[in-house]
């Protein structure tokens, strides 16, 4: 029996620092990026860019994979799953890691527990759009024509529990105003009736509307970031007519629980690298994004931070999908 036990001991004493070079050779076969949306986003585009950079980094392939469905929900659910060996990662957003966990009744997924934050990539501002018809040239304005109409300004947003939706549910709030929300299957049907003046205003990307802006067909009114966005510096922020408005659609990098700490400091090391390299930050302006340098347990704190935020404003506006 003593003999058998220190066989096993020795197998035992052999295989731990195998498992230990193994971390410290991360990374030595090709890695997944998982977007839980179509390909053309924010979240897809960054992934790419990552994807390339690795693979310059590391000399590793980089697969992409758009696993889209429910909100992001069915890719987040992918990499929940997953082993957690830092091979599999996903690009997580505001919806499929804060918003999405009070939106729905059943997530597969819980946004904590089932993932290892790496890095906050980048938050992309929006910008609050109007008709040219609506007697309003600044927030201030737009919110005394609110209360001076009741229930008659409408907002469009590209479907309900979207980042838009959210904007004008949080302007509502804290400008004590009635508006009527229409929810659309996208922001192209969403800005369609917008141009048309069927709707009067719509929380949206920066990219997505700021050419209609400057085409004339829209009015750019504010930007949801805390601060001007250096895309658009001509536009004010709300957070200058109402203190502590700040909406982002921020992305992120999560791994599955139980990664290696070493293996995350690996990554959130290069993605730092990475975000400061000029092209990057020239991409980031055009997509009317910025980066945060932060460390994987900042960008753990930031993401709770948001669950609540999002949590008790859903809640309040009795917002759900399903």
């Amino acid at each position: 029996m003593k003999t058998i036990a220190g066989i096993a001991v020795a197998a035992l004493t052999w295989l731990i620092p195998a498992a230990f070079a193994a971390d410290a050779n991360y990374p030595n076969k090709s890695i997944r990026i998982v977007v839980p949306f179509p390909p053309g986003g924010i979240a897809d585009v960054m992934s790419r860019v990552f994807g390339q950079k690795f693979t310059d980094a590391w000399g590793q392939p980089v697969v992409v994979e758009n696993r889209t469905g429910a909100g992001g929900n069915i890719g987040a659910d992918v990499v929940a799953k997953s082993p957690p060996d830092g091979y599999t990662l996903v690009m997580g957003t505001i919806g499929t890691h804060a918003v999405n966990v009070s939106l729905f009744s059943k997530l597969p997924y819980d946004p904590v527990k089932d993932f290892a934050p790496v890095a906050l990539v980048v938050e992309a501002d929006g910008l609050l759009v109007l008709h040219p018809s609506v007697p309003a040239k600044t927030v201030k304005e737009l919110i005394a024509l609110a209360r001076a109409r009741p229930g008659q300004l409408v907002y469009a947003s590209a479907g309900n529990g979207t980042a838009g939706h959210l904007s004008g549910e949080l302007f509502k709030s804290m400008a004590k105003i009635d508006l009527v929300h229409i929810p659309y299957k996208g922001n192209v049907p969403a800005l369609t009736d917008l141009v048309g003046g069927q709707t009067s205003m719509l929380f949206a990307t920066m990219p997505t509307v700021m050419p209609l802006a400057r085409a004339g067909k829209l009015y750019a009114m504010a930007v949801t970031g805390a601060h001007r966005n250096p895309a658009a510096p001509e536009v004010p922020a709300m957070a200058e007519t109402l203190p502590g408005f700040e909406v982002t659609n921020w992305i992120g990098i999560f791994a599955p629980a139980g990664t290696p700490p070493d293996i995350v400091a690996k990554l959130n090391a290069e993605i730092m690298r990475i975000m400061k390299l000029p092209e990057v930050q020239a991409r980031l302006v055009t997509e009317g994004a910025k980066s945060r340098v932060n460390t994987p347990a900042e960008f753990g704190a930031f993401q709770r931070n948001e669950m609540a935020k999002w949590g008790k404003l859903i809640r309040e506006a009795h917002i759900a999908v399903d």
